[in-house]
């Protein structure tokens, strides 16, 4: 090996060996491209070889260090420079690459902490010729070791899930928990399109990883409710989602190589956030309806009143029946409704009750029937006729029937009625219908008994 200071580095055989002049600016220019610090010793330990990363750590050019033997009295203290030089020299007669960390000296006197990776390097006879010492500094090594332990921890170990989604928008690698909320292994759901495993919401879905491509990383995370398809059926669920742009950091200007996406299931605490805040407004409703039928004179107008605020964020429409003492015996009669063609308020039957031609076995026969509340849901694909069949406005599809009682007697039933915009009733909002029935039943009682002081 021939040492050359022209270009900063000095390459086998020198200008006139094998390749020529173009071949040594080749090699001089590899070796002061690479991102690594590179110094070359002959078999005697003298420096052959300085790149451009070396002089950037230590501040010593190629001028200064090639040709000079070892590192003693410039890039180590006297008291290393035997020991550094041994262990450095000592790769030529060692297998594969050894490592080794050393306190080198900085041009400007302090001192930096290397890792060398050394390896020795043969002749064209076969013989120890010298050897190539690759070096940086510990601390960014430790730094990219970090980087490196802290990826492969998160598409294993993490507790939450982590997806990483090429420009395509298709997985590329997906950790435990992602595929386990996903419904799919951790190799099965690579390359596959989103809209494969989500069933509804995956447009908001890939809208976000769209955005985030175009635009860079979000400032906050994003909560995304989805409906996925799995072998128990769909299953609807929130996740929080934290988006990053992940970019090339070989290139020049940022190239995306897609997006690394990291989310949390929070389905669990998001129902009942919103189960809370259902209960928190429905409260409060019945709070105000109190307050306002009160003022009523009329305990007719009282329950109209009440029923408005029971409908806001609850129903569709809603119908009062009460009993009556007909000649043909005692009935159901239709006393106050929403109007069936548009929303609106609830109002008392215009010309007085109509008798309610309910057929047997209809859900407000039976909340009388069962002293109970009773829900109904139209069939799939019945359209407005189970709605016409049952007297109620052609749009529901779904229906709660809470009796109204008051002094140990059924007043009558009061019916809520929901469009197919909305979902069906449930257990809580029968809970909500029966404390309102109760406030109605109260004021039903009131108007019979001011109407009739020996009812």
């Amino acid at each position: 090996m021939s040492p050359s200071s022209s270009s900063g580095t000095t390459v086998p055989g020198g200008p006139g060996g094998p390749g020529g002049p173009e071949g040594a600016e080749l090699l001089a220019a590899l070796l002061d491209g690479m991102d690594a610090a590179l110094c070359a010793f002959d078999a005697h330990g003298t420096i052959t070889h300085w790149n451009r990363e070396a002089e950037r750590i230590l501040g010593w050019t190629a001028a200064e260090a090639v040709g000079r033997r070892g590192f003693a009295g410039w890039a180590v203290r006297s008291a290393d420079a035997e020991d550094v030089q041994g262990r450095l020299l000592a790769a030529m007669d060692a297998p594969g690459r050894q490592v080794h960390e050393f306190a080198l000296l900085r041009k400007d006197g302090g001192r930096v902490l290397v890792r060398t990776q050394s390896s020795g390097v043969r002749g064209e006879d076969g013989k120890p010729a010298g050897v190539y010492c690759a070096f940086s500094e510990v601390h960014a090594q430790i730094d990219l070791e970090r980087s490196i332990a802290l990826s492969e921890a998160l598409f294993e170990d993490a507790s939450w899930g982590v997806v990483a989604v090429d420009v395509d928008l298709r997985p590329t690698v997906v950790n435990a928990y992602a595929a386990r909320a996903l419904g799919g292994g951790r190799t099965t759901l690579l390359g596959r399109p989103l809209g494969e495993l989500i069933v509804q919401g995956v447009e908001d879905l890939e809208g976000a990883l769209q955005h985030v491509l175009a635009e860079g990383t979000p400032p906050a995370p994003a909560e995304l409710w989805v409906t996925l398809r799995t072998a128990e059926g769909d299953r609807r669920r929130c996740w929080r989602s934290g988006f990053l742009r992940l970019s090339s950091p070989l290139a020049q200007e940022p190239v995306p190589l897609g997006v690394g996406w990291l989310f949390r299931d929070v389905t669990v605490a998001k129902l009942a956030e919103q189960e809370a805040d259902r209960v928190r407004f429905r409260a409060n409703q019945l709070h105000r309806a109190a307050r306002q039928a009160a003022e009523c004179e009329d305990p007719m107008e009282a329950v109209t009143t009440s029923l408005d605020y029971a409908l806001a964020g609850f129903a569709d429409h809603v119908v009062v029946d009460l009993m009556a003492d007909l000649a043909a015996g005692e009935r159901l009669v239709r006393a106050a409704a929403t109007p069936s063609d548009a929303p609106g308020p609830c109002l008392p039957v215009s010309g007085g009750p109509l008798p309610a031609r309910y057929a047997p076995g209809h859900p407000a026969l039976q909340a009388v029937e069962r002293t109970d509340s009773v829900r109904a849901a139209a069939p799939a694909g019945a359209g407005e006729a189970w709605a016409v069949e049952h007297r109620w406005p052609g749009d529901s599809v779904h229906a709660l029937c809470a009796v109204l009682r008051s002094r140990g007697r059924t007043l009558g039933v009061v019916t809520f009625l929901r469009a197919s915009h909305r979902r069906a009733f449930e257990r809580p909002d029968v809970m909500y219908a029966e404390s309102v029935a109760v406030r109605v039943a109260s004021a039903v009682d009131l108007a019979r008994l001011t109407a009739d002081p020996g009812a």
